[in-house]
């Protein structure tokens, strides 16, 4: 007994469900149907196509964040001196300036706190570099017409990468030492001016 093959009418027989569903369906909805497929194919060769990274070194030519390779650079002198102050109440830098607060030795406390952060840069800063830093100096200066304090670090090393990030970090863990030690009296303290100053070394000389 022979066997016969039936057709369905529209359809052919190589063509699979999907195509004969997607061949009635687009006539009805053009406009729905090319932004579909617009879309799809963008997203499909979304993650195949490269980023550019616009000088940021962080990021690979993917948009993959990584730490940069400074193995091929040639070790010199690095220097960053950052800046910021904190801004309160006059009483509370007439505090500071006596060394009257109930935590003890604000400023003390705070340039020890200074120079810890900057040692501990890239525990903090995901893709900082371990660095051996030979000099960390945190200083501080009391700004009677700002009601404020300033404080300025100054961080030093020889070798393959700058420590921009370890005085501004140095800079940053002070202050908010100082709003810690003085919180108590004064919830009204902010950070400003933070910045950094001076850069020396690498491609910057």
């Amino acid at each position: 007994m022979g066997q016969h093959h039936v057709e369905h009418k529209g359809t052919k027989p190589s063509e699979t469900k999907a195509d004969s569903y997607d061949a009635r369906i687009a006539p009805l909805f053009p406009a729905l149907h090319g932004v579909a497929a617009l879309t799809f194919e963008s997203f499909s060769t979304m993650s195949h196509t490269p980023l550019p990274n616009d000088g940021l070194t962080h990021f690979d030519t993917h948009g993959q964040a990584h730490m940069v390779d400074v193995g091929g650079k040639a070790p010199t002198h690095r220097v960053a001196v950052a800046e910021g102050k904190i801004v309160m109440k006059p009483e509370t830098l007439e505090i500071i300036q006596k060394g009257t607060a109930k935590k003890g030795d604000v400023l003390g406390v705070a340039r020890i706190a200074g120079i810890m952060a900057a040692k501990q840069t890239s525990n903090l800063i995901p893709l900082c570099h371990p660095l051996a830093l030979t000099r960390v100096a945190v200083d501080f200066e009391l700004l009677p017409a700002e009601n404020a304090v300033r404080c300025e670090a100054t961080v030093e090393l020889h070798g393959k990468t700058g420590v921009e990030m370890e005085a501004l970090t140095a800079v940053q863990i002070a202050l908010l030492t100082v709003y810690d030690m003085c919180k108590a009296v004064d919830k009204e303290m902010f950070f400003n001016e933070i910045k950094l100053n001076y850069k020396k070394g690498g491609k910057s000389n």
